[in-house]
């Protein structure tokens, strides 16, 4: 086979037959692979010897720094025979392993592979230095911290003098040959991908990587709460945020104002994308990444926690010809998953759905997405506008965080265009007030109007460890909740397990406030009335606010009173 590979390079002109039979005879001389000695003599460099490889074999080159193989992948081959064959497991589909290799003539390997797998061998290409860069970095992991410890063992004997020194020359002399060289290291790069790794495996939807003066604090968000893990060295603190920034393609040596970038990654058979914000603090860089994992993002709005009644209304309005539908709530409560879950079941072949957002978090299968840029003048408002010349049928605004694109939104939607968007407000019936200060008036908000929602995201008790418990009178009391409101005075509660990392909480489930717009509550928009007459219609209506949808999953087990109290508040 590799006999194969030498004509094929000569028959083509990328070595010349002198230079093959240099080649040939350092093999045998040194017994090592013939793709290595090519790249080591400088015949050939690594990505054009790759790029031929890949053209004789049919085989696709992957970039080990952007995958990242499972656990369960790696423990498939033992680490004598991974550093032996130079092979990396990557990704494991059935009965299927696709293995990185330097080079895939390499016959007795792959069937040695499958002997000791018991599965079918599917090879790739990568390049020898980044499989060996790789086989130390994974087959490491479970030595990681333990090995960047001692190597920063002389940084935790620094003085106070020596690390107010050390910061100052963070802030001032660091330069970006020193800090690309601290960002390549070993531990640097291992460390990087086990936080990544472990965050994913973790289910978490944020990385916060927090400089201090004697710390580097490192926390995962997992299902809304933030949880420290186990802090790095001081040592390596600007090789991780170098790293990461070169990772995110963030410009390196600046450090005095904020950045944005985006890593695509594979965590063991996941795509994932991680938003990435850097900001400057008084000790360094603050790195904080969102996780955007495609395959947990839920579709289905009978999964999302909806009450009976409260999807029926939600549904009708969604399948309303025109008008605006608007979901507001903080950040982080899950308003671009109910948008996104909304589309998903609107999307159809007789549709046209156009999205204008900042920033596009998942793509859409048959749904045209724009992502906002505002520094080349491509707007809300400015997209919005151009929309109207294509002719959609439904229209989502990310947000409506200004007079112009809530204007132009709520036109649309009086001109045969179903509009759906986000805005930042406590409950549905403030929206009202919310859309009139920012300009709007209210014949044009009682006209477009079909629903608001407002919604939050609470922690689900975990099922592995829910309990029934008597309901504390004085948990109640704080909480503003009536006794009488849980009659057989029982509550559950997680006691927490290895399954919830003894939480007692697993998973998140939305409560909504669901409003429509009767035509009675259009009167009252007329009229300018306050968001409380306008609350107390919707509530004689049958709306349920978010403390009332709350109390119901309470009821029924699936949440905690002081859930409720973390995200609404108490009375």
């Amino acid at each position: 086979m590799e006999e194969k590979l030498g004509v094929y390079l000569v028959k083509n002109g990328i070595i010349t037959e002198d230079q093959l039979r240099k080649a040939i005879q350092e093999k045998r001389e040194t017994g090592r692979r013939l793709v290595s000695v090519l790249n080591t003599l400088g015949m050939l460099p690594e990505r054009k010897l790759l790029a031929q490889l890949s053209n004789l074999y049919g085989m696709e080159v992957v970039d080990l720094d952007y995958i990242i193989p499972s656990k369960d992948v790696l423990e498939l081959i033992p680490a004598q025979k991974a550093y032996h064959y130079e092979v990396l497991p990557i990704n494991r589909k059935g009965r299927y392993l696709e293995i990185a290799m330097v080079d895939p003539t390499d016959i007795s390997a792959i069937e040695d592979l499958r002997f000791i797998t018991n599965m079918e061998i599917n090879p790739v290409l990568a390049s020898e230095s980044s499989i060996r860069e790789a086989l130390d970095r994974y087959y490491a992991m479970e030595r990681t911290l333990a090995e960047v410890k001692v190597e920063s063992g002389p940084a935790k004997e620094l003085g106070i003098e020596d690390m107010e020194l050390l910061e100052a020359k963070y802030e001032e002399d660091i330069e970006e040959t020193k800090l690309r060289a601290d960002a390549e290291g070993g531990p640097v790069i291992r460390l990087v991908n086990f936080y990544i790794a472990d965050a994913v495996s973790k289910g978490a939807s944020d990385i916060h990587i927090e400089p201090y003066e004697r710390m580097v604090r490192v926390r995962f968000r997992i299902d809304g709460v933030l949880n420290e893990q186990q802090t790095p060295p001081l040592s390596l603190k600007a090789g991780i945020i170098t790293r990461l920034k070169l990772m995110a393609k963030i410009n390196i040596a600046e450090h005095r104002i904020c950045q944005g970038g985006r890593i695509n990654i594979m965590v063991g058979d996941k795509t994932i994308d991680l938003r990435v914000s850097v900001i400057p603090t008084l000790y360094g860089e603050k790195v904080v990444m969102r996780i955007l994992d495609r395959s947990s993002l839920m579709l289905d709005l009978s999964k999302l926690g909806f009450l009976e009644e409260a999807l029926k209304r939600y549904l009708k309005a969604i399948e309303s010809p025109y008008g605006i539908v608007l979901v507001t709530g903080p950040t982080g409560s899950g308003k671009t998953t109910t948008l996104y879950s909304t589309l998903a079941r609107l999307n159809k072949p007789d549709r046209q759905i156009m999205t204008i957002e900042d920033p596009i978090e998942y793509n859409l299968r048959g749904i045209n997405q724009t992502q906002v840029h505002e520094e080349i003048g491509l707007t809300f408002a400015r997209a919005l506008r151009s929309f109207l010349r294509q002719s959609p049928n439904i229209i989502l605004v990310g947000e409506m965080r200004d007079t112009e694109t809530a204007e132009i939104g709520i036109r649309a939607a009086l001109t045969g265009h179903l509009v759906f968007s986000t805005i930042h407000t406590n409950d549905a019936p403030t929206t009202i007030n919310r859309l009139i200060d920012i300009g709007i008036k209210p014949y044009l908000i009682a006209s477009a109007l079909v629903l608001i929602q407002a919604q939050r995201l609470v922690r689900r008790i975990c099922s592995k460890c829910k309990e029934p418990l008597e309901v504390s009178k004085k948990l109640l009391e704080e909480a503003g909740i009536p006794e009488d409101t849980f009659p057989d005075g029982k509550v559950y509660k997680g006691k927490g397990c290895s399954h919830c990392n003894q939480s007692g909480y697993k998973g998140r489930i939305g409560i909504y406030e669901i409003m429509p717009i009767s035509p009675e509550i259009r009167k009252l928009i007329l009229k300018n009335t306050s968001a409380d007459v306008i609350c107390k219609q919707a509530i004689k209506e049958g709306m349920k606010t978010l403390r009332d949808d709350g109390i119901e999953k309470i009821k029924k087990g699936v949440t905690t009173i002081e859930e409720l109290m973390r995200e609404t508040g108490s009375l």
